[in-house]
């Protein structure tokens, strides 16, 4: 239940048998969520922090009118909310985009680890970290890339965090959005997103056919995106 975390840390760390028994006893509490449904809202105080275990969640915020920004996308092996653990007041909601199944890790554990294992402390805090270069990627391509390139860049980054936690095939991989949730999390019209993917298609560097994305030319697709995923963290080294 909790090899896709450990994948996640082994991507970018060695860790020890020791180590990993203390991750497998994070798991005590399990919950399902619908898709659609809140894992954490906005302006709770979670006694726990989120790790995602099957389906994909997103962080998003709502303005006064109404409308939606997805600011990130959780996969498998991520957690949602490890930020809420120091932050303590969570100033946006995470919510499932498909049927997702989370492990709900008490802060009382999290404060025993950052005060008897630094080395896990450390990974941890890279997470976060991770979390934030994801973020400062996003705006980039929201404010300075065209549609095009800022959309390749998603299916390359998803392709790439997929890969880490085996979830990808060959280069095809499970995406459950709909072009709605797409356009909330590129910040574009639906009309604009799907002449973008149409676009795509058309140069023949991916297919998107029920909910399923194969990457056919990933050469072409990552000069489009200019995707450089050093901002991954994924070699190994001592942190």
């Amino acid at each position: 239940m909790i090899d896709s975390l450990i994948l996640n840390l082994e991507h970018r760390d060695l860790l020890t048998d020791d180590e990993k028994a203390h991750l497998r006893k994070l798991i005590t509490l399990e919950r399902h969520f619908a898709r659609g449904e809140d894992i954490v809202q906005e302006r709770s105080r979670p006694r726990y922090s989120t790790l995602m275990l099957e389906g994909f969640s997103a962080r998003y915020k709502l303005t006064q009118s109404g409308t939606r920004q997805i600011t990130a996308l959780h996969l498998p092996g991520d957690f949602v909310d490890l930020h809420a653990f120091p932050l303590r007041l969570m100033d946006h909601g995470i919510m499932a985009m498909s049927p997702c199944r989370v492990a709900l890790v008490d802060h009382g554990y999290l404060t025993a680890i950052t005060e008897g294992m630094p080395h896990l402390t450390r990974l941890f805090w890279l997470q976060t970290l991770i979390d934030g270069a994801m973020q400062r990627e996003r705006i980039v391509a929201m404010g300075r890339k065209s549609a095009k390139s800022h959309l390749a860049h998603l299916f390359c980054e998803l392709f790439m965090r997929l890969k880490v936690v085996n979830l990808t095939e060959g280069y095809s991989f499970s995406l459950p959005l709909t072009q709605q949730e797409l356009s909330d999390v590129l910040g574009l019209s639906i009309v604009h997103l799907n002449k973008t993917l149409q676009t795509l298609r058309r140069d023949g560097v991916l297919a998107f056919e029920s909910e399923r994305v194969t990457i056919l030319e990933w050469d072409r697709l990552s000069e489009i995106a200019e995707f450089d995923p050093t901002y991954l963290s994924l070699q190994v080294e001592p942190r």
